[in-house]
């Protein structure tokens, strides 16, 4: 059987040294014809991959087996590795992804200084922004902001300018999107009480669109009061975005109108109220 198969695979690799391009990546590996011979139909296929991307395109018509990518050797000590290797039309995807804007590339390079001043609608949030990074100071009381008005109006955009202004200073800032910190939390148990603790003591917090979550006595009565109380203690300066207004805030954290859930929900928003002052922000929705 042995020799069956060996005489099998020698006549295969006779077969296939007829193909010019397969000679050309045999000698480019610099193998052996018996270190060849093992790689036989791999080799073949990496041949007719590269013969079907000379051909190509563009990724809507690869006829590869993995798109975008060919099945090619490379040589390591005695053996041939096998890998995919990304074609020309997959890595400009690759590199178009990494360019796309994302909210969260957006939000690390917002500036104060490239803040619209032609909106006038804008403006007293702006002052505001600016009197707070003129006078803040972690050793002072300063209370944040609770920042409501219409979707896509950049009240992100403004304290996430601010917090980088101020991060310049060594001053630690977190911006946490408040209904994926909720979902984060439960599925990351090991960590909990560590990340927790981090959002009640870091220097300035925002609570990213609050009031967007789905709410459970669990993320109110044992995250967020809890969060909210400690900073309140400490003086810690915290903000808030949200579609919604206090009273509003404080209808969606009521779950139960029969029940102490309402003091709880009023109660909560006071504290927000304690450690903010409120201001909307109505202006043209700049993510259409």
């Amino acid at each position: 059987m042995e020799k069956y198969n060996e005489k099998a695979l020698k006549e295969s690799y006779s077969e296939a040294q007829k193909d010019k391009k397969f000679c050309a990546l045999v000698k480019k590996l610099g193998l052996k014809d018996e270190e060849a011979m093992k790689y036989t139909s791999s080799l073949e296929r990496t041949v007719s991959e590269l013969t079907n991307c000379h051909e190509c395109t563009g990724l809507m018509v690869c006829q590869n087996k993995q798109e975008g990518h060919v099945f090619y050797p490379e040589k390591q000590n005695n053996n041939v590795i096998f890998s995919y290797a990304p074609c020309k039309y997959q890595k400009e995807a690759i590199k178009q992804e990494e360019n796309k804007p994302t909210r969260e590339k957006e939000l690390a390079s917002a500036s104060m200084a490239d803040l619209d001043l032609t909106d006038k609608k804008r403006i007293h949030v702006i002052k505001w922004l600016k009197k707070f990074y003129d006078e803040y100071n972690r050793n002072g009381k300063f209370k944040g902001l609770y920042l409501h008005g219409n979707f896509g109006s950049g009240k992100t955009y403004f304290i996430a300018a601010l917090f980088n202004e101020l991060a310049k200073k060594r001053v630690t800032t977190e911006i946490v999107y408040f209904p994926e910190l909720l979902r984060d939390l439960k599925s990351d148990f090991d960590n909990f009480a560590d990340y927790i603790d981090y959002l009640e003591n870091v220097d300035l917090l925002l609570l990213d669109d609050i009031g967007a979550e789905r709410v459970t006595e669990w993320g109110r009565d044992e995250i967020l009061g809890p969060i909210l109380q400690k900073r309140m203690n400490n003086y810690k300066t915290t903000f808030f975005t949200s579609n919604l207004t206090l009273k509003e805030l404080e209808n969606h954290l009521n779950t139960n109108k029969y029940s102490d859930d309402e003091v709880k929900a009023r109660r909560l928003v006071e504290r927000i109220k304690e450690l903010t002052e409120d201001m909307e922000l109505i202006s043209e929705n700049r993510r259409k």
